[in-house]
């Protein structure tokens, strides 16, 4: 069965964002505004009237729709004729394109950066898979996401712009999918841990094959088990493309064994 989320969320009683100073008060809103929507706090459908935010946060209806406007850049948000906005709702075909592409560049990502890490870098990479193991225990998921995009960096450290900035992008896009999988499948998210350890084996070795098969493995990992979530009958067109693309593997997206397969690899 789908999952859904209630949309009937009223924004009186909602954490209220901390700002250290008039000047990163912009900054700091968009980031609270932003983690709200990835923790569910603010589940899809729930209104963003700038009115009504500057009312709950006490502060001024322009700071709150430069915010807001920003944020829509990340498309957790979808504009409406009243000056603000909505949270968008879970997109199955979204969630495939989105994994699909960040399959197909971070697998190219790890293989340009194969064998060609520094040892400080190495290292640092060891340091945030062990950082993110004592985050999740900690249950502090805001801090595990910085993490967690700070590992993938590294991994793709010797690739430059425009492509880097691409793969952020797209990242950050589908962010609010992995806290998805992080919040329904508390357990088989303990995988991830010997995923990273098995991805950064490979990059900081010369592995450039086996660290882009582990890549596009890995992100398909999530982009399937939340797709089997919000739409079962969805063939997954793009995220098994982009597997078959970068493993050779040449999986039908009509079978069911093959969707199997690529959900229950655990590199």
């Amino acid at each position: 069965m789908s999952r859904r989320a209630d949309a009937t969320a009223s924004l009186d009683g909602i954490p209220h964002p901390v700002f250290t100073s008039h000047q990163t008060k912009s900054i700091e809103l968009h980031k609270h505004l932003r983690a709200l929507i990835l923790d569910s706090t603010l589940p899809p459908g729930t209104s963003l009237r700038q009115t009504e935010l500057a009312r709950v946060f006490g502060i001024s209806r322009a700071t709150v729709g430069r915010r807001v406007s920003h944020a829509s850049g990340e498309r957790a948000h979808r504009r409406r004729t009243q000056p603000g906005g909505s949270v968008r709702a879970f997109d199955s075909e979204e969630l495939d394109q989105l994994y699909g592409t960040r399959i197909a560049l971070e697998s190219l990502g790890v293989r340009v950066t194969t064998g060609r890490l520094t040892p400080a870098e190495s290292a640092e990479a060891h340091r945030l898979v062990e950082e993110m193991e004592r985050l999740k225990a900690a249950n502090d998921m805001t801090g595990w996401g910085e993490t967690h995009r700070r590992f993938h960096a590294i991994c793709m450290s010797r690739i430059a712009d425009p492509l880097a900035r691409t793969v952020n992008s797209f990242s950050e896009r589908s962010e609010r999918y992995l806290r998805l999988y992080q919040i329904w499948h508390p357990q088989p998210f303990d995988t991830a841990h010997q995923e990273h350890e098995a991805i950064l084996a490979a990059v900081a070795g010369n592995y450039p094959a086996e660290a882009a098969t582990l890549m596009a493995r890995h992100l398909a990992h999530t982009a399937l088990t939340v797709l089997r979530d919000l739409s079962p009958n969805s063939t997954h067109h793009a995220v098994l493309e982009a597997v078959a693309m970068v493993s050779g593997d040449h999986l039908s997206t009509s079978s069911s064994r093959s969707r199997a397969n690529l959900t229950g690899v655990n590199p």
